[in-house]
């Protein structure tokens, strides 16, 4: 195999265009038996094989730099780099990464888990190279999808205004992760449909060439007449008005015309937009026909032959049919997802209330400021967000949202850890950039039935914004009450009793609080739970009561120790008097927690009933461990 010959870049220089072709197949093959077992992005890696050849072929990695954006299509470009013998540890705890990782590898020069930054990136290379005095390439590859986010397009009038040397490559498989929306979408599909374009333009020039120039008036009106001919034959010439010159649209799986139209982009003195057709999922026929099932894909398990596991729904699940439920009684309520909708859990509400479902594409401060001016306008907006996508509309959230007080609801999925998507998903501190917001109200669910109760009572409040956050993982499994009830805000509950100690816990954390409880009371200690599901407001009463009783107290978060409940807490009884109060936190410390499962993540920083019994015991009185055990 032709695949086992490539240790690195250098080893592609000797095959011929044929054996390229030969060794995408070889590729191919070798993602789909791999991901299989590791799960991991496979559409959107199937569709950049011969991109990704063609580049590595054609240039000179690392000293060219090669920027991915998002990252998750880089697996093609770490296997070319010397890490294909990795892939059997892809996504797990110490082993190869599912996004770009510039601690990998020295081909690895810029890191990304969110889309929309690569152009931006690749312009700061291109401005430092040109400081410098370097004369190497830069290459960035961004997707159709992504091209939608407002900073991609702040990027690209910079570049255009600016005028380096660099490339960038549109890789347009007309989807992201979800089908893509919007005017730039459309606009794509009309350069994609018109094959006469580029052609027009090139025997265009060839004549112009040929009829000798009379001074610089004559030139002058040829370039009106090319820029005329463009208008006539494509509707929009939106890259070129950008100041980047437009080659394409080209075949991005035939790699005789990427490498020629490579070589072509690279011949000229400044910025080029090469405008690349893929198919996302291309060689593998089920990716193909649904990118969007295939865009991640989950290992394959073995099952237990005849054994039926019930297993409880999904908090996204959960939240999905809650939101179906409240929707059928109150118009008012739309539903606004940032690209997400099935990740978010819309796809059926969609199909419910399509009038209602608003998708406005990778635009996640467009998404929030629209949804403030829905609630100015009297609806009731539900902005579904991935708490690490929330991270980039913060501005709109407490300028446009939070200081009008207006009635939007944040329901935050992939709140806490999220397991192989590692650093770059983390949803560990949301709680800390939105608590410190005046007039928002912050809650977080033990079960599923809280989930809806929350649901019910962000519809029902009317005295601003408020957000729920939930887990990337299943629910608990109990039993659901016929009607949804609101609950009181700023109430904590007291879920189990005990009067050695007290653990403040929110979300998934109190069943880690309730193992915790499980230990200490084999050793004659009774542990209290408190379920702190408001995060703010806080329950100020039942905090004066625990200060007043003077019992050690550990508040339990899947969040940062920074900024979150465990802060808030502290905070409270600093401003209020009440010095000396025993607390201890136990949350995510300062650091990024990388890929692995979401137990392994916990594990790492202490997230576990032995270590949350252990620093319990700590805590106590001697005398009191040792009356216990008698």
């Amino acid at each position: 195999m032709l695949l086992d010959q490539i240790n690195g870049p250098k080893n592609l220089k000797r095959l011929t265009v044929q054996q390229l072709d030969q060794l995408a197949g070889e590729i191919r093959q070798f993602l789909i038996e791999k991901l299989s077992v590791t799960g991991g992005h496979l559409s959107s890696n199937l569709g950049v094989v011969e991109l990704t050849l063609a580049m590595h072929y054609l240039f000179d990695s690392p000293n060219d730099k090669f920027i991915f954006d998002v990252g998750h299509q880089s697996y093609v470009h770490k296997i070319l780099t010397g890490r294909k013998d990795d892939f059997n540890t892809l996504r797990q705890q110490n082993g190869l990464c599912g996004f770009v990782k510039r601690a990998e590898s020295e081909h690895d020069v810029w890191e990304a888990g969110h889309s929309s930054t690569s152009l931006s990136a690749a312009m700061g290379m291109a401005m430092a190279r040109d400081f410098k005095g370097e004369h190497n390439r830069i290459v960035a590859m961004i997707g159709d999808g992504a091209l939608t986010g407002g900073m991609a397009l702040e990027a690209l009038n910079h570049i255009g205004h600016e005028k380096r040397k660099m490339i960038v490559i549109l890789n347009d498989n007309e989807m992201s992760i979800a089908p893509n929306v919007g005017a730039l979408h459309q606009y794509l599909g009309r350069i994609r449909s018109d094959r006469h374009y580029q052609k027009a333009k090139e025997e265009l020039s060839q004549f112009l060439n040929k009829i000798p120039a009379v001074g610089g008036k004559f030139a002058k009106m040829s370039s009106r007449v090319k820029d005329s001919i463009k208008y006539l034959l494509v509707n929009g010439v939106l890259f070129e008005q950008f100041g980047l010159t437009y080659l394409g649209p080209v075949d991005g799986h035939d790699l005789s015309q990427l490498l020629e139209v490579l070589k072509q982009a690279d011949s000229i003195n400044g910025p080029v937009l090469l405008h690349v057709v893929t198919l996302k999922g291309k060689g593998y026929a089920p990716a193909e026909k649904d990118s969007y099932k295939w865009h991640g894909v989950s290992p394959k398990l073995e099952s237990n032959q005849g054994m039926k596991v019930v297993v409880p729904p999904m908090y996204t699940e959960v939240f999905s049919e809650a939101l179906i439920e409240l929707a059928a009684k109150d118009e008012r309520i739309v539903a606004i997802t940032p690209a997400m909708p099935g990740g978010s859990g819309l796809f059926k509400f969609a199909d419910l209330y399509p009038g209602r479902m608003i998708d406005v594409g990778i635009a996640e401060q467009h998404a929030a400021t629209l949804s403030a001016a829905l609630a100015m306008e009297g609806m009731k907006p539900v902005f579904a967000v991935y708490s690490t996508f929330l991270q980039r509309a913060y501005d709109q959230v407490v300028h446009d949202i939070c200081r009008q007080n207006l009635n939007v609801i944040f329901a935050i999925d992939r709140a806490g850890f999220v397991g192989p998507d590692g650093e770059t998903h983390q949803g560990v501190y949301d709680i800390a950039f939105l608590r410190h917001i005046p007039n928002l109200v912050l809650m977080m669910p033990k079960d599923e039935n809280e989930l809806r109760r929350m649901m019910k009572t962000a519809v029902d409040y009317n005295d601003g914004p408020i957000a729920v956050r939930y887990s990337r993982i299943n629910a608990v499994g109990v039993k659901i009450d016929p009607e949804m009830e609101p609950l009181p805000i700023g109430k904590w509950e007291t879920v189990r009793e005990g009067d050695s100690a007290v653990i403040i816990a929110i979300g998934p954390m109190l069943q880690v609080a309730e193992e915790a409880a499980e230990m200490l009371k084999r050793e004659g200690l009774q542990t209290r739970i408190v379920n702190a599901r408001f995060i703010k407001p806080l329950d100020q009463e039942m905090l004066r009561g625990l200060a007043e009783e003077g019992k050690p107290i550990i508040v339990l978060e899947e969040s940062s120790v920074l900024g979150g409940l465990g802060g808030a807490v502290l905070e409270f009884y600093s401003m209020n008097g009440y010095y000396g109060v025993p607390v201890h936190i136990i949350g995510v410390p300062d650091l990024f927690v990388e890929h692995a499962t979401i137990k392994q993540q916990r594990e790492q920083v202490g997230l576990t009933g032995e270590h949350v019994a252990a620093e319990l015991k700590a805590m106590l009185p001697r005398r009191m461990i040792r009356s216990a055990g008698k």
